[in-house]
């Protein structure tokens, strides 16, 4: 009992012992959603898997090999299991671990969460917001496919892991399990317990504090990475209809436990699905935190005194009106100068223009003068030739004239 409350007794009763069967029937009537990242490469079985985890057809069309990056295929159904409605969608990857260069293979996913985070946190901020009815695709759980090598995660697996645990709540499963035998399988899931724990690694732990499910969730823990494998075909066995997967050395049993963990996957999912949406929530939390605080929200002033959304949102404003002043009067500064630099070409090219005609006629007559003078000095040094050739030809006339007229003396 706490110092100065009353605790009284009640003495009938009063009725809101109703609110839970009010809750249940408010949610019913509203339904549930899910949302499920299926990572892995292509034709690991991933549509298979979730067809079979929900009895519903999620093949789709098959996707090449040749993508430039990968590429997210969601799909949305609404499933009915009694009267419960379930909104379902599954989203998968396409060209996962397909690129040559695989750097960057997780960026996209990354991105994608990020991206419904923010469509979340965008309709939370509206001024007329309706979250009772909004379709939320914020991711609840990431199913992880590892290849079943039986060797030891990929470098490819570790990056995507590590990028995404803070983000979303990861499950890894080994995808075609029944490819590899049940004593390859034991050490292969050992194999990569041991890396995830040794990269620093967090996927997602049942939760075992909940008394109703503690015992069934400690089992399962130790079941992870499932074992699992996906197929819609049934296959008739004595007189029964089952769904498996058939061989020429025997027959596998989707839903046999002894054969793979699809059962004890779906059976967890389905048992701990309001804890996964949790735990969503907390990682959508910080988001939310780290976003509002790079736009410069916060919950406590300089003076730690408490700071309402208000004031921060007014303080916002008055800085980037201040911020909207100071760009205006840059860009006003910079107009001016260059109005300025406009006004000198413009008065540079008018005093060029302006130039008085006669400048330019005398600039002509001077050209003219020159080329005269030019003229004159071939025409000068032309007559001296025409006179030189005409002395030169008199005279070798008058040579000519001289040796016919001489006569000729014969000496004996």
């Amino acid at each position: 009992q706490n110092v100065g409350c009353r605790t009284l007794s009640l003495t009938a009763h009063v009725g809101f012992d109703s609110l839970p069967d009010q809750l249940l029937r408010k949610s019913i009537k509203h339904g549930f959603c899910f949302n499920i990242l299926c990572i892995g490469e292509t034709g690991i079985g991933k549509s298979a898997l979730m067809s079979s985890l929900f009895n519903t057809n999620f093949e789709d069309s098959p996707s090449t090999h040749f993508l430039s990056s990968v590429r997210l295929r969601a799909q949305t159904c609404e499933l009915q299991e009694s009267n419960v409605l379930l909104k379902l969608t599954v989203v998968k990857t396409v060209g996962f671990g397909d690129q040559v260069n695989k750097a960057d293979t997780y960026q996209p996913i990354v991105d994608y969460i990020d991206a419904q985070f923010e469509a979340y946190l965008e309709e939370e901020l509206k001024v007329i917001r309706s979250l009772f009815s909004y379709h939320d695709t914020r991711i609840h759980v990431c199913l992880y496919f590892i290849s079943p090598t039986g060797r030891s995660l990929k470098t490819i697996d570790l990056l995507t892991m590590r990028s995404l645990d803070s983000k979303v709540n990861i499950i890894p499963v080994i995808g075609k399990a029944d490819s590899i035998s049940k004593t390859e399988l034991q050490e292969f899931k050992k194999k990569i317990m041991s890396d995830l724990v040794s990269n620093g690694i967090r996927i997602y732990q049942f939760p075992t504090d909940d008394e109703t499910v503690s015992e069934i969730n400690t089992i399962t823990n130790g079941y992870l990475p499932f074992a699992v494998v996906g197929s819609m075909e049934k296959v008739k066995i004595g007189n029964k209809m089952v769904r498996a997967r058939q061989y020429p050395w025997g027959i596998v049993k989707v839903e046999n436990e002894s054969h793979c963990d699809t059962i004890k996957l779906r059976r967890m999912l389905c048992t701990n699905m309001e804890d996964l949406k949790e735990k969503t929530r907390a990682y959508y939390e910080s988001y939310r935190r780290c976003r509002l605080q790079k736009l410069g929200c916060r919950d406590i002033g300089p003076e730690n005194k408490p700071v309402s959304l208000q004031e921060v949102i007014e303080a916002k404003r008055l800085e980037f009106c201040l911020e909207m002043e100071r760009k205006e009067e840059e860009i006003k500064q910079r107009f001016l100068q260059r109005v300025i630099e406009k006004t000198a070409m413009l008065e540079e090219a008018e005093q060029q223009a302006s130039m008085p005609v006669l400048t330019k006629f005398e600039r002509l007559m001077l050209m003219h003068q020159e080329e005269e003078l030019k003229l004159e000095e071939k025409k000068k040094l032309l007559e001296d030739e025409i006179a030189q050739f005409e002395k030169d030809a008199i005279t070798v006339s008058i040579q000519s004239q001289v040796s016919v007229s001489t006569p000729v003396v014969s000496l004996k």
